[in-house]
């Protein structure tokens, strides 16, 4: 009878599981359909001149791209060094993140002072604190770092502190009832309850410190994928001022070149031509 009981459990939990699978694929399924039906209504509007390729380019042109830049221009070494600036980056703004919020949570009234001082801070541009970094420290890997963290820190602090605050008021204090300390209360309730918000603050802080990077990079590096893009672009530019100084260049000849005719038409047949000005040679 216990196995006859078990057995309807056991068959809907197995059909459950197979849902839960069907949907997993079938997400997996819609997400590459969406990245390759992006990526061919680039090339199709490349293709058809209904974007200019020159300015947007195309998925074959950032392909051949990415492969001479793997071969030729040592890519690898440009990559390893973003990673490794936002790797250092993140490690830093997670624990100074983490040491800050649970300063906060054991000292109110610190918080109290703090908070309005984190929401300005939080609030600041954080592009506009790369070039003063660059005249503060130098153009160095420290301070590329000191980009990537300055963009995530402040977020980062106010999102732990906000997860440690959503803790339930009778968790806390069934543990100071039981005589616990507020050691206790962080390490065996807030911090616990805060998991899955310590997660979501970290997956954040990743893409924070890497457009932080990136933006020191910008500035004050001869290496890394910063460095790349702002070459690139430099390197557009100039293109554009070249090609706009050549055209400019023969216009200028051209325009010369009539006035002269028109000189020499002037001098040499006369206004109207009649030859009342023809010199003999």
């Amino acid at each position: 009878m216990r196995e006859q009981a078990k057995t309807p459990e056991s068959s809907f939990q197995r059909a459950y599981l197979r849902q839960k699978k069907r949907e997993r694929e079938q997400v997996r399924v819609f997400r590459a359909l969406l990245l390759v039906s992006f990526l061919v209504l680039w090339e199709v509007a490349a293709d058809l001149r209904w974007i200019d390729p020159f300015i947007f380019s195309s998925p074959v042109r950032v392909g051949k791209t990415f492969v001479t830049l793997l071969t030729e221009q040592n890519l690898l070494r440009h990559i390893g060094i973003t990673v490794y600036e936002t790797g250092i980056s993140f490690l830093l703004v997670s624990a100074l993140g983490m040491a800050f919020a649970v300063l906060l949570w054991l000292f109110p009234r610190f918080s109290a002072v703090m908070e309005p001082y984190l929401v300005v801070l939080n609030s600041l541009p954080k592009s506009a604190l790369a070039p003063l970094l660059i005249v503060w420290m130098g153009a160095n890997v420290k301070t590329i770092i000191t980009a990537g963290i300055s963009v995530a820190i402040f977020g980062s602090v106010i999102s732990i502190y906000s997860s440690f605050q959503s803790v339930e008021p009778d968790m806390l204090r069934l543990i100071a009832t039981l005589g616990g300390t507020k050691k206790d209360m962080l390490f065996r309730v807030v911090l616990p309850w805060s998991f899955p918000g310590l997660l979501a603050v970290w997956k954040v802080n990743i893409g924070l410190c890497l457009v932080g990077v990136v933006i020191g990079e910008f500035i004050g590096a001869r290496e890394g994928l910063g460095y790349l893009i702002i070459y690139g672009s430099q390197v557009f530019r100039y293109a554009h001022a070249r090609e706009g100084r050549m055209t400019d260049d023969r216009n200028r000849m051209s325009g010369r070149t009539k006035r002269n005719a028109v000189w020499r038409t002037t001098r040499f047949a006369g206004p109207r031509g009649n030859g009342k000005n023809l010199r003999t040679v």
